[in-house]
This record gives C-alpha cells, sequence and structure tokens, in this order.
C-alpha cells in the first residue's frame, strides 16, 4: 500500500536534520545565555537603540510568553521578546533581539524577499491545510487532477519556505552589523551571537530540505500511481 511505500525514507533525511537543528539550537542558545555582555544592557533597551539609531520609530517592543517564542510582526509593526530574552543582557538575548530588529529594519527598507514572504502568507497557510488532504484522497480515488492540485499546493509552501531563507539569513547579518557597529559586543561577543544566528538559521534549512523531500515523495508517488 502507497502508506507503506520506500518513499517514507525519503523524508527521514530532513527529519534527522530539524532534530539536530533544533537540539543545536537549544544548546547555543543555553551556553551563550549564561555569558552576559559587558555593557550590561537589557535587550529590550538594545532593540529599541538599534531601531532608533537606523531611523525606525514605528516598531513597538514588547514581551511575549514562552521560551524562544521572539518574532517581528510586519503588518503590526510589533516586536515581541520572550521572557529570557526581554530583560536578560546576555550573548543570547543581544542576538536574538537583534535579528528581530533585522527584521524590523527589512520592513523599513522595504527588503524584497520580506515583502513577498509577508503577501504569501495568507495563501500558504490555505495552501498547507488542504495541500496533504486533496493529494491523498485523489490518490485513493485515482483521480490524476486532483493529485496534481495538491502536489501545487504543496509547492507553495516549498516555495514559502525557500524564500524564508534569504530573509533570515539578511537579517542575521543585519543584526551583527547593528550590534558591531553600535559598540554592543566586543569581538568575543560578537562570535557568540553568530554561534547563536548561526545555529537558528539551520533550523531554517532544515525545513526547507524537509519541504522540497516532501514534495519530491509527492511527485514520485503521483508518477507511480499513473
Amino acid at each position: 500500500m502507497f502508506y507503506l511505500d520506500w518513499t517514507y525514507l525519503l523524508v527521514i533525511p530532513g527529519l534527522l536534520l530539524g532534530l539536530w537543528a533544533q537540539s543545536k539550537v537549544n544548546r547555543t542558545y543555553q551556553e551563550y545565555s549564561r555569558v552576559p555582555t559587558r555593557l550590561g544592557r537589557p535587550a529590550s533597551a538594545v532593540v529599541n537603540d538599534l531601531l532608533h539609531r537606523n531611523g525606525n520609530y514605528a516598531v513597538s517592543v514588547g514581551r511575549v510568553s514562552g521560551n524562544l517564542t521572539d518574532h517581528y510582526n510586519p503588518g503590526t509593526e510589533t516586536l515581541n521578546l520572550s521572557e529570557g530574552v526581554y530583560g536578560s543582557a546576555s550573548v543570547a538575548a543581544l542576538g536574538i533581539a537583534a535579528h528581530e530588529a533585522g527584521h524590523a529594519m527589512q520592513k523599513h527598507e522595504g527588503y524584497a524577499p520580506l515583502k513577498l514572504r509577508t503577501a504569501i502568507v495568507p495563501a500558504v497557510n490555505l495552501c498547507s491545510m488542504l495541500s496533504t488532504p486533496l493529494f491523498f484522497v485523489g490518490l485513493l480515488m485515482a483521480w490524476p487532477p486532483l493529485t496534481t492540485i495538491g502536489i501545487i499546493l504543496f509547492a507553495a509552501s516549498t516555495v514559502f519556505a525557500l524564500v524564508t531563507l534569504p530573509v533570515e539569513f539578511n537579517a542575521s547579518n543585519r543584526a551583527v552589523r547593528m550590534l558591531t557597529e553600535g559598540g554592543y559586543v566586543s569581538h568575543d561577543e560578537e562570535q557568540g551571537v553568530r554561534a547563536v544566528l548561526n545555529a537558528a538559521a539551520l533550523t531554517y534549512v532544515a525545513a526547507a530540505v524537509t519541504s522540497l523531500l516532501t514534495l519530491l515523495r509527492l511527485l514520485l508517488l503521483a508518477r507511480r500511481r499513473k
């Protein structure tokens, strides 16, 4: 039966990569969250400084519950820092906060990949919800047009994962540049910031790889059923 098919093996590397990336993020964050910066300023204050120094006064900085739940919402111009980051002056906290500030500056400067990602989010959410059910219903009913629709919808999610990569890498590069040019971190602290952000970037790489491998699996299943 197709659901016991060998093509399941295709997604295993992506899943393993995702687990390893998440583990590396947690380990790196825990390591550098115990390393204080020489300035000793909390991330919430630093991120405000970074935005204002770069001419961005539209973003409000707030706090959000959870661990590593930090995010920037370009629609509402809000930058929320998690409980462990907001009041912390650690190397990890400043790196994470500056990364979100990088996203805010992308919006401020009209960075094209962020504009594209923001624009396709509603469509991608719908595609993600419908793609797999439509594909497998089409497969069970032996109706190729429905499986094709499912594949196209899933491909939209894959495109989103790929578009996310330059957005995240660029935000991290902006973060390091803003922190170093503003004198918020020393050379040694900069290396810690890079370690935290590089670890976080791996999770997006893993998501893209997993999506590509899953798309390949769907294409192989559809081809075999034909």
